[in-house]
């Protein structure tokens, strides 16, 4: 019988939308008692009332405001945390030399931080309980360094180091960890983050289409269903997650060709372009 069945309490962060609304959505139609946490109000009451779901607004930047929800919920519910599924963040590309500090620190303190703070709120209780899943939501920039995503990229690299390291100390008390590498996802935080690509990154990133929230859902599910660690939604990332140093070096080569080429393209241009 598939784990999916009995899923018991799941809370998701960054669960009014995106990705976050689409894996609690597919943890709900398949039983799981689901609660969202989010920082806008008007969107998380919309999707606690689609999935009949318990919801509390928090930054997930503030340790105290993401703990105090979390023990909020586990009250609501009547149980504790079984799923953490961590999926609130913030992208923000730019250029190194042109970004501002507070850029850096905000990617730090949403995308690291936020799911720190989320799996310091879940795990101890699930170790004394000798039972749970957490699964926080990387990046396909967390697997390589990507012109643009300097401030991005880092935070999503140290997500990525913080589940590996879980992994090695929470599978012996019984606790499935796993991360998530996605591409370009077509969410309302691809929107947003588009406004601010610069002409490298966008030719870096070539024409490959978003791939639906939907489909990471999926991949979420299953991995949390087959205890994987490493869950990739689509083939790009899992080639580059399972064999990174071969094929690193030749992306390496053809992402460095692309951005020479908008380069020459912006001075055959001229200064008015």
């Amino acid at each position: 019988m598939s784990r999916t069945r009995d899923l018991g309490h799941v809370i998701v962060t960054g669960g009014s939308s995106g990705i976050g609304l689409a894996t609690a959505r597919s943890l709900a139609e398949r039983g799981a008692k689901v609660s969202l946490i989010a920082r806008g109000r008007e969107r998380l009451e919309a999707a606690a009332k689609e999935l009949s779901a318990a919801a509390r607004t928090a930054d997930v930047a503030d340790r105290t405001a993401v703990t105090r929800a979390v023990a909020e919920l586990e009250e609501e519910q009547g149980e504790p945390c079984d799923i953490l599924i961590s999926s609130a963040g913030l992208a923000r590309p730019g250029r190194f030399l042109e970004l501002p500090d507070d850029v850096f620190r905000q990617m730090i303190d949403v995308d690291y931080f936020g799911t720190l703070h989320a799996l310091r709120a879940v795990v101890p209780g699930m170790v004394e309980r000798g039972r749970g899943s957490v699964v926080a939501v990387s990046s396909a920039a967390g697997l390589l360094g990507i012109y643009g995503y300097s401030a991005y990229g880092p935070a999503k690299f140290a997500v990525r180091g913080l589940m590996e390291s879980l992994r090695a100390e929470l599978t012996p008390c019984g606790v499935h960890v796993g991360v998530v590498f996605p591409p370009d996802v077509d969410t309302p935080q691809l929107a947003e983050e588009n406004r601010w690509k610069p002409a490298e990154t966008r030719a870096v990133g070539g024409t490959i289409k978003p791939i639906p929230a939907e489909q990471v859902a999926q991949a979420i599910v299953k991995g949390i269903d087959r205890r994987r660690f490493l869950i990739c939604p689509d083939l790009g990332t899992r080639a580059l997650s399972r064999f990174g140093s071969v094929l690193t070096p030749l992306l390496n080569r053809e992402f460095d060709r692309r951005v020479r080429a908008v380069r020459k393209a912006g001075r055959k241009a001229g200064p008015n372009s």
